[in-house]
């Protein structure tokens, strides 16, 4: 029994010599059992490399990315703002390309919740979803391009709708609004709107 006695305090000594009592404070680097990935090998920021051919370690980006936080967070591009109001046109060229790119997300993110026809009648509404906006009439008719364009990003200020600007880039934001238009255009159209050739070829 003496034996195991001495045993157990030669343990207790060994123990507090290695690791120290409680909260003493020591300049020493800590025990490493388990390094695990402390000492991994890596690579340094601007270090020189063997294993890529230009000997860098640093890699060029991927040919025509922007990263976040660059100028173009300051155009009407990347906000829909003039200055301090939001403006309308588009900062990328209208084409029958473009719209359908923008049908294409559209279907993809906005359909579920504002319908085919942007009506607001899409499936949600038929799980009994409620105030879902109707894109077709005001105040969303009159919104200047640039605040649609904001929203798709950031989401609405009721919080019922989250931003997709994580899910659609920055020129996919502005086709859906182009769309956006065109299903507006599309739901409040008149026969004024036709030209004299499409009235023509309508026989009207």
């Amino acid at each position: 029994m003496r034996y195991v006695y001495l045993i157990f305090i030669f343990a207790v000594i060994a123990t507090v010599s290695v690791l120290g009592f409680r909260g003493t404070k020591t300049t020493k680097n800590p025990l490493e059992i388990f390094p695990d990935m402390d000492r991994m090998p890596k690579y340094h920021p601007q270090a020189e490399s063997s294993f890529f051919a230009d000997g860098r370690t640093d890699r060029l980006p991927v040919a025509g990315t922007v990263a976040r936080g660059t100028f173009i967070e300051d155009t009407y591009m990347a906000s829909g703002k003039q200055g301090d109001a939001y403006g309308n046109g588009f900062p990328i060229e209208v084409n029958q390309a473009a719209i359908e790119r923008g049908e294409e997300r559209y279907n993809i993110y906005c359909k579920v919740c504002h319908g085919a026809a942007g009506d607001g009648q899409g499936r949600t509404a038929a799980f009994g979803m409620a105030a879902i906006a109707n894109l077709t009439n005001a105040p969303y008719t009159d919104m200047a391009d640039g605040e649609i364009f904001h929203y798709i990003g950031h989401g609405s200020r009721s919080g019922r709708m989250f931003g997709y600007k994580e899910k659609l880039s920055v020129e996919d934001r502005w086709k859906v609004v182009l769309y956006v238009r065109a299903l507006q255009r599309a739901a409040n159209g008149s026969i004024e709107d036709l030209t004299p050739a499409d009235k023509e070829g309508l026989g009207l």
